[in-house]
């Protein structure tokens, strides 16, 4: 039996394949580039190869700081996102309320909205109730999207759980927190994990919040833009992109597994 992908016309191979290369094609010169002899310029094809810049991106202690402020913002804004589109995909999903679609727009807006506009409203509210600039009002600001990315997560799978397992768990005698740990969670887990994984990748390579809400901190990708401007090692900047790359791949991919057969959801259509 033939599969599908030989039955597809030869035309719609051509232009799959010319996406992909329109998509992959700049990632692999950045890769390339990030083992280029030459430190001042673009040149290609690179006069030569070689490791020597990935030596040198590991004694920058700049790149340390800028790395683990990414990491730690992106941890902590992805717990935040966690618990908040839980909660908010549950009370969605699972009751009844006057103004619940309004609720569920007002929760995916800011996904939806430009990064600036965001960025300057953020930047606005801090100002008027005078709240420094820190960590925390990065992570305030990733937070406001990450929540979206779990909220979508969530609620998709809690309208896939069906609702006769927690009428049943209830009648039975288990308390609330019960019916979540034994019910619930086994049955929206993996899409918690993998809405963690895309909220926790969004917020590792965030640049327009960002810099409206960190002042003078530099996270990852704010390090990189400032290289780019006033270049010292060209390498080096390519060499933290391709751990950009990974950082961000990773996840993503990861969180496509975890919920590439989640339409099978313990009891549905029971």
């Amino acid at each position: 039996m033939r599969s599908d992908l030989d039955k597809a016309p030869w035309g719609l191979k051509l232009a799959a394949g010319a996406g992909l290369l329109y998509l992959f094609v700049p990632l692999l010169i950045i890769f390339v580039y990030a083992f280029t002899t030459e430190e001042k310029s673009f040149v290609w094809p690179p006069p030569g190869l070689t490791l020597k810049w990935f030596a040198v991106t590991w004694g920058r202690p700049d790149v340390w700081v800028a790395l683990s402020l990414s990491l730690q913002v992106a941890a902590v804004a992805t717990a935040i996102a966690m618990v908040l589109g839980t909660l908010c995909a549950a009370a969605v999903s699972q009751t009844r309320f006057f103004g619940r679609e309004m609720i569920s727009l007002l929760v995916i807006l800011p996904i939806a909205l430009p990064g600036i506009i965001t960025g300057i409203a953020l930047r606005s509210a801090f100002s008027m109730f005078e709240i420094p600039f820190s960590f925390w009002t990065i992570v305030l600001g990733h937070a406001t999207f990450c929540v979206v990315v779990v909220y979508n997560n969530a609620v998709a799978r809690f309208r896939r759980t069906s609702g006769s397992l927690i009428e049943a768990s209830m009648d039975l005698g288990a308390d609330g927190f019960q019916t979540f740990r034994y019910v619930i969670l086994p049955n929206i887990g993996t899409a918690l994990l993998a809405g963690g994984m895309l909220a926790f990748a969004l917020s590792f390579d965030e640049v327009i919040v960002t810099t409206f809400t960190a002042g003078q901190q530099q996270t990852l990708p704010l390090w990189m833009l400032e290289e780019l401007i006033r270049p010292r090692q060209r390498p080096v900047t390519n060499v933290v992109a391709m751990v950009v790359v990974l950082v961000t791949f990773l996840p993503i991919l990861l969180a496509f597994y975890l919920t590439r057969d989640g339409d099978q959801v313990a009891g549905a259509g029971k």
